[in-house]
């Protein structure tokens, strides 16, 4: 493969992508949510995916038939006792939680010049790579907590193309979640999804799982999508 065909930057979500959260934030939600009467259960936790703290809490009132029932400071209170309970469970993580092929497709971008960024919707995400023992395999990581606005916004992914100081169309993002495929293609770059494809009609190019991550089927489908009107 030509090496102009290849992009500059690759920038990848953490929850679903770099290791799996969902299941300590399932648990933390299911917590907060059955403590309010609210059931709660994995499949509607799918669609708090990629979504922010707060935009998971509204849903999950909408869900009760409570989202008119709090005010704004109780619901700065119910998302930061869920914040609390998932960090509680994400700090026994260990370096042994990064998903399959991961570290060495990492590797293998780094060594081919291709800058490596993070662009995750959690506020949490320094402390996880830190459990994972992975912050030195990004040049940077987005800080989610200074990100204006959250998935499917396309800011997150537009604050690493920044700080790399490159176009959008020079950047590949990754994501495991439909609004965070939104919020690539938003940002103007391609969108790599992992996962099922009923969930992920949109990414450009998808795998079922990051065992079958392959650069080189990525790096070809990059190459037609920039062949794009």
């Amino acid at each position: 493969m030509d090496k102009l065909m290849k992009p500059k930057a690759f920038i990848f979500d953490l929850d679903g992508v770099i290791t799996d959260t969902a299941h300590y934030h399932f648990l933390a939600w299911r917590d907060l949510a059955h403590g309010l009467g609210i059931e709660f259960d994995e499949v509607f936790n799918e669609k708090l995916k990629g979504v922010g703290r707060m935009e998971s809490l509204e849903l999950i009132l909408e869900k009760g038939g409570k989202a008119q029932q709090f005010s704004a400071a109780e619901k700065e209170a119910m998302a930061t006792r869920k914040n609390e309970l998932y960090k509680a469970l994400i700090v026994k993580m260990t370096p042994a939680e990064v998903l399959p092929n991961i570290k060495p497709l990492l590797a293998t971008l780094r060594a081919d010049g291709i800058k490596i960024g993070l662009a995750s919707a959690s506020k949490n995400a320094f402390t996880v790579l830190a459990c994972l023992e992975m912050q030195d395999n990004f040049d940077y990581v987005a800080d989610a907590a200074k990100i204006p606005n959250s998935k499917p916004a396309p800011d997150v992914f537009l604050d690493v193309a920044q700080a790399f100081q490159l176009q959008a169309k020079d950047c590949i993002g990754v994501e495991d979640a439909a609004a965070g495929v939104e919020s690539i293609h938003r940002a103007g770059m391609m969108a790599v999804g992992i996962g099922d494809p009923a969930h992920l009609p949109e990414a450009d190019v998808l795998f079922a799982s990051t065992q079958l991550l392959d650069l080189d089927t990525i790096y070809a489908a990059y190459a037609q999508w920039l062949k794009q009107p």
